[in-house]
């Protein structure tokens, strides 16, 4: 156990993306994230950014080496049938997400442009 003046704070996951374009059109016009910030070291370099969405932060990187495509990261959250039928109502001709019943919950999995797949869970009461 760590000592009580060390705290730690959620984690915010790194993934890897390719075209700025898809990752926005994704992650903003499909899923409703919001820009935080972004950067670049210069004109012309990769982009980093971090979005948000309620109290899920995400990081996207262009960055080589920051993430590897395919990660998968889990995500708890409330809300997950409420949440679907808003995606479902979307004109995003890429991802149709549905919910599947798992042992530990309701859990809806959405892959992005990358292959990285966001596995968004509502827990069951266990």
């Amino acid at each position: 156990m760590p000592d009580p003046q060390v705290q730690f704070s959620p984690a915010i996951p790194v993934l890897r993306f390719f075209d700025e374009r898809k990752a926005r059109e994704f992650y903003v016009d499909f899923l409703g994230f919001t820009v935080d910030w972004e950067h670049r070291f210069a004109d012309g370099m990769p982009l980093y950014l971090q979005l948000s969405l309620g109290g899920l932060a995400l990081h996207l990187s262009e960055h080589h080496g920051d993430g590897t495509p395919g990660t998968v990261v889990f995500l708890p959250m409330a809300g997950i049938h409420t949440w679907q039928a808003q995606l479902a109502k979307q004109a995003y001709g890429y991802a149709h997400p549905t919910v599947d019943t798992v042992p530990w919950g309701e859990q809806m999995e959405i892959a992005d442009p990358f292959g990285n797949r966001l596995r968004f869970c509502e827990l069951g009461d266990d």
